[in-house]
C-alpha cells in the first residue's frame, strides 16, 4: 500500500474486474484465463461509458444502452446478468464515486437512471438476437416444407436435418401446431420455459392457454391466422406454468402452408421476458418511489395528479400539501439520522390516513408531503383528510428516548377536474401551505385565488429584483423636512421607488420586505445611500439627507466602511447625513447590533429613531441608543389634525417632546397634512415636520426649488 489515491484508470480496471467476476457463474469461475481476459476486454469500453455516465450531471442514456448490448455480445443473455450488473453498478457508485465527494442521493438517482437505460439496451440487443434466431428457424422450416417431391428425397432429409438442428438448439422456445392449433412438437427451450415437462403443452390447443391478462386483440389476431387471412402476428402474452407461476413472453406465431397454399402448420416462436419484465418493474418502482420512506415520489405523484385534474366531467380532486414545522431544528440538533427516522414515522402515519379508494400519499422531498383524494365529491373529503393528518401528527414521535413534538402546516386545494393544470394546482397548494405557516403553523388553510395572485405577484417581484437593480429600474424621490420655527426646508428624506416595466411604479411597502427576506436589501440600501449622498452633494451640503436603514443592514459587516467611503467619494461631511432606523429594530438590541450605529454616530452621522412610540421603548433603553433624533410616528399626530385636537394625542406629543429635551434629542413629526396641525405641533415644541401639507415625495429638482424659495 503506497497511500497514493487510485488513478481513474485503476478505478476503471477495478470496476471492470468486479463486473466480470459478478457475471461469471460458479461453473465458469474456473474458466481459462484467456476467456476471463477476453470477457474483461469486451466489457472495458462499456465499463468506461458507465463510469462517465455516473460522473455526468445528466447521465448519458446511450452509455447504459451500450452496456446492456455488451452483455448480450459477451454471451451473458440470462436476466441474472442484468441484475448482477446493476448490483455492481450500485456498489461502485456508493463505494468509489461516493469517496470522490459526490452526494450519495444524487449518485443513487444517477445509478437508477443508468440502470434503466442498461436494461433497455439489454432488452433491445436480446430482441435483435432472438429475431435473428427466429428468422433462421422460419427459413429452415420453410425450406423443409418446400422439399416435397419424390425427386428431392435426399434434399428433403438434409433440409429436415437442418431444421431439426435449429429446432432443438435454439435458445428461443418453439412449438409446431396443427391447423386447429393443437400443439404437436415443442423444443427443449420451450419445455424449460414451462417447467421442464412436455406434457404441459403437447396435445393441447393454443386457444386453451389463456391468461387473465390476455387482451382481446391476441385472440382476434390468432383467429385471423387460423382462417388463413393473416400470415403471422407478434404479441406480448402471459402463460400460467404448471406450478402456478406466470411466464411472460414475446410470442410470434406464423402460418405454414402446403404446396397448394392450404394452412398446414402453425409455428410459434417464444422469447421468455419474465425476468426482464420484473427487472423493469423494479427499476420503475425505484424511479417512482422514495428510497427512505417507500412512498410514491414527486414523479409518480405528478403523474397521478395530472390524471386527476384531467378526469372527465363530474370528477373532482382535493390536494393537501404538508410541510413539517421546525424539521430543520431536529436535523441540526439531533442529526440527520434522527431526522430520517422522524420522516419515516411521519410517512407511516400519513399512509394510515389515506386508505380510501382514490386517496394517495407521496413525499415530494425533504420534509414536504402531499395527500391526494379524487372522486365525484371531494369538498368535504379533503377537509376530513387534512384533519386526519393533523390528528395523526399530534402524537409525539419517540426517537432515542426523546419525545419529539411533530407539527405541520397544510395548504389545501380542491376543485373540479378539467379547469387547471397539475403544475398550477401544486403551486397553489404550496402557496397556501406557506400562508398557513406564516399564520403560526400547526394548521391548515384553504386556497384563495386572490391570496394566490398576491403571492405569485410577490414571487415575480422577488425574482425580478436583482435584474431591476442591475438595469437601473429603481429611482429615488425626496420629501422635504421642514423646520417648524420658520418654515424653511432643512433637509429631505430619500424614498426609493421601483419603475417596473409592466406594473409601473411599485411602492417600497411592496418590495422592501421582499428585499429584506432575500438579502437584496444590502446592495439595494447601499445603492440608495450612494444616490442620496451624491444628491446632497449637488445641493452643496445645504440640505441634510435622511436615508432609511433596514434592520438587516445592521448585520452587514461592511456598513460602516461603505458609508464612510460613500461620504468621502462625494466629498460630503458626515453631519449632512442622517440614517433612520425603526424603533422596533433597536428595542432590546444587543451591543453587537448597536456597535456600527455608535461608530457612525461618533463619525458625525446623525441617527434618527423612526416610528417612535410603536416599539415600546422605555427610558432606560433610550439612553443606551446612539440616536440624536426621535421621529414620532404619524399615528400620534393624526388626532392633532382635528379640531379640537384629541387631548390624549396632545398629551403624548407633549410627553415625547419633554422626554427628548431631557435626553438632548430633537423631535421630527410625520404625517403633517394641515396648517393648523403644523401650528399645534410647533407650539408643542416639535422641531421638524414632514408631510403632504408641505410637499409629496418628488424628484430632487422640486425640493431644490422649495429650498430656493425659502432663501428668497
Amino acid at each position: 500500500m503506497t497511500g497514493v489515491p487510485d488513478t481513474p484508470t485503476e478505478k476503471l480496471d477495478r470496476f471492470t474486474a468486479a463486473w466480470s467476476r459478478a457475471l461469471l457463474s460458479e461453473a465458469l469461475r474456473e474458466a481459462p484465463p484467456e476467456a476471463v481476459r477476453a470477457l474483461r476486454a469486451g466489457l472495458l469500453p462499456a465499463a468506461r461509458g458507465l463510469r462517465e455516465a455516473l460522473h455526468a450531471r445528466t447521465p448519458d442514456a446511450s452509455a447504459g444502452r451500450a452496456a446492456g448490448a455488451a452483455l448480450v455480445a459477451a454471451g451473458r443473455v440470462d436476466p441474472e446478468a442484468v441484475g448482477r450488473t446493476l448490483e455492481c453498478l450500485d456498489a461502485h457508485a456508493a463505494c468509489c464515486l461516493g469517496h470522490e465527494g459526490a452526494d450519495p442521493a444524487v449518485l443513487r438517482a444517477r445509478a437508477v437512471r443508468v440502470g434503466a437505460a442498461l436494461a433497455t439496451g439489454f432488452a433491445e440487443a436480446l430482441r435483435d438476437r432472438t429475431k435473428t434466431e427466429q428468422r433462421a428457424v422460419a427459413r429452415a422450416a420453410l425450406g423443409a416444407q418446400a422439399q416435397l417431391n419424390e425427386a428431392a428425397t435426399q434434399a428433403l432429409h438434409e433440409s429436415e436435418a437442418r431444421f431439426r438442428a435449429v429446432f432443438e438448439g435454439a435458445a428461443t422456445g418453439i412449438w409446431i401446431a396443427g391447423p386447429d392449433s393443437t400443439i404437436l412438437q415443442v423444443n427443449a427451450a420451450m419445455t424449460r420455459m414451462f417447467g421442464g415437462t412436455e406434457g404441459a403443452l403437447l396435445g393441447r390447443r393454443f386457444t386453451e392457454l389463456t391468461h387473465p391478462e390476455d387482451s382481446a386483440q391476441i385472440w382476434r389476431l390468432h383467429g385471423d391466422l387460423v382462417d388463413g387471412s393473416r400470415e403471422h402476428y407478434r404479441v406480448e402474452k402471459a402463460f400460467t406454468r404448471p406450478d402456478g407461476t406466470v411466464l411472460w413472453t414475446n410470442l410470434t406465431v406464423s402460418l405454414l402452408r402446403d404446396a397448394d397454399g392450404r394452412p398446414q402448420y402453425q409455428l410459434a416462436l417464444m422469447e421468455d421476458t419474465t425476468e426482464r419484465r420484473l427487472l423493469n418493474l423494479r427499476l420503475r418502482y425505484e424511479a417512482t418511489h422514495d428510497a427512505l420512506t417507500g412512498l410514491p415520489n414527486r414523479t409518480l405523484f405528478f403523474e397521478r395528479l395530472e390524471k386527476a385534474v384531467a378526469a372527465g366531467d363530474g370528477q373532482r380532486f382535493g390536494l393537501c400539501y404538508l410541510d413539517l414545522d421546525g424539521f430543520k431544528t431536529v436535523n441540526d440538533s439531533l442529526g440527520h439520522q434522527a431526522g430520517d427516522r422522524l420522516l419515516v414515522e411521519v410517512a407511516d402515519r400519513l399512509q394510515a390516513c389515506a386508505t380510501a379508494p382514490g386517496e394517495m400519499v407521496a413525499r415530494l422531498g425533504g420534509d414536504e408531503f402531499v395527500a391526494l383524494t379524487t372522486g365525484p365529491d371531494t369538498r368535504r373529503g379533503v377537509d376530513e383528510l387534512a384533519e386526519r393528518i393533523m390528528n395523526a401528527l399530534a402524537t409525539p414521535v419517540r426517537i432515542d428516548g426523546r419525545e419529539l413534538a411533530v407539527r405541520g402546516s397544510i395548504g389545501i386545494v380542491e376543485g373540479p377536474a378539467g379547469e387547471r393544470g397539475a403544475a398550477e394546482v401544486l403551486r397553489s397548494a404550496d402557496i397556501t401551505m406557506y400562508r398557513a405557516k406564516s399564520a403560526g403553523g400547526n394548521r391548515f388553510e384553504v386556497a384563495d385565488p386572490e391570496a394566490d395572485a398576491r403571492a405569485i405577484c410577490r414571487h415575480g417581484l422577488t425574482t425580478a429584483m436583482p435584474a431591476a437593480l442591475e438595469n437601473g429600474e429603481f429611482f429615488i424621490e425626496y420629501q422635504p423636512l421642514v423646520r417648524l420655527q420658520d418654515g424653511s426646508v432643512g433637509g429631505a428624506e430619500a424614498l426609493v421607488r421601483w419603475l417596473h416595466p409592466r406594473q409601473g411604479v411599485v411602492g417600497p411597502d411592496r418590495f422592501i420586505p421582499l428585499a429584506e427576506r432575500t438579502g437584496l436589501i444590502v446592495p439595494l440600501g447601499r445603492w440608495v445611500l450612494e444616490q442620496a449622498v451624491r444628491q446632497a452633494r449637488e445641493w452643496n451640503g445645504a440640505l441634510r439627507v435622511n436615508v432609511n436603514l433596514s434592520p438587516c443592514q445592521l448585520t452587514d459587516p461592511g456598513l460602516v466602511r461603505d458609508t464612510a467611503r460613500i461620504l468621502e467619494d462625494a466629498g460630503l461631511p458626515p453631519e449632512a447625513l442622517c440614517l433612520e432606523i425603526t424603533e422596533s429594530a433597536l428595542v432590546g438590541a444587543e451591543d453587537e447590533v448597536l456597535r456600527p450605529l455608535r461608530t457612525l454616530s461618533d463619525m458625525g452621522v446623525e441617527i434618527a429613531l423612526d416610528d417612535f412610540g410603536t416599539g415600546y421603548s422605555n427610558l432606560a433603553g433610550l439612553r443606551r441608543l446612539p440616536v440624536s433624533v426621535l421621529k414620532l410616528d404619524r399615528s400620534f399626530t393624526r388626532g392633532i389634525r382635528s379640531s379640537p385636537a384629541d387631548p390624549v394625542d396632545v398629551k403624548i406629543v407633549e410627553g415625547v417632546v419633554r422626554l427628548a429635551r431631557n435626553l438632548g434629542l430633537s423631535v421630527t413629526v410625520e404625517g403633517v397634512e394641515t396648517a393648523a396641525q403644523a401650528d399645534r405641533l410647533r407650539k408643542l415644541g416639535c422641531d421638524t415636520a414632514q408631510g403632504w401639507y408641505y410637499a409629496r415625495p418628488g424628484p430632487p429638482e422640486r425640493l431644490h426649488d422649495l429650498a430656493l424659495a425659502d432663501a428668497c
